[in-house]
């Protein structure tokens, strides 16, 4: 489970005094423990812990736009590491191709085909627009 991993890497990186680490995946466990309780849980499932980590990886993006942070890009290397690997520019474009050859006519169609892979939500929307302009 992703939540074991992340919780034996925060023992790690305490051991090791690795502050960086440390700080964002105790702040991540604290988030997951969050919701394990407002949820009622007691083990979140990988895919709620993927939206938490995509929460974060959206924050520190954007963290990162207004200030070139360099403890931001640190913290959000090591949570893209437990993120499932984003499909490329080329094959969300491929993608695209396919399903606006397949009759779709507008973007919601588009992004419907999107919700269940891994790809950057807003680079989907982009080059759907452009598909479909």
């Amino acid at each position: 489970m992703l939540k074991q991993k992340i919780n034996s890497d925060f023992i790690t990186a305490f051991k090791a005094r690795n502050t960086v680490e440390k700080s964002i995946l105790g702040t991540i466990k604290g988030e997951i423990q969050t919701q394990e309780k407002n949820a009622q849980v007691e083990n979140l499932s990988d895919e709620a812990v993927t939206k938490i980590l995509l929460k974060f990886s959206k924050g520190l993006k954007q963290t990162i736009e207004v200030s070139a942070d360099e403890n931001s890009k640190l913290e959000l290397a090591i949570v893209e590491a437990y993120l499932p690997k984003q499909m490329s520019e080329a094959e969300v474009q491929t993608k695209i191709d396919e399903i606006v050859a397949g009759g779709a006519s507008h973007i919601g169609q588009i992004m419907k085909e999107f919700a269940k892979l891994s790809a950057d939500k807003k680079l989907v929307s982009e080059l759907a627009r452009k598909a479909l302009a």
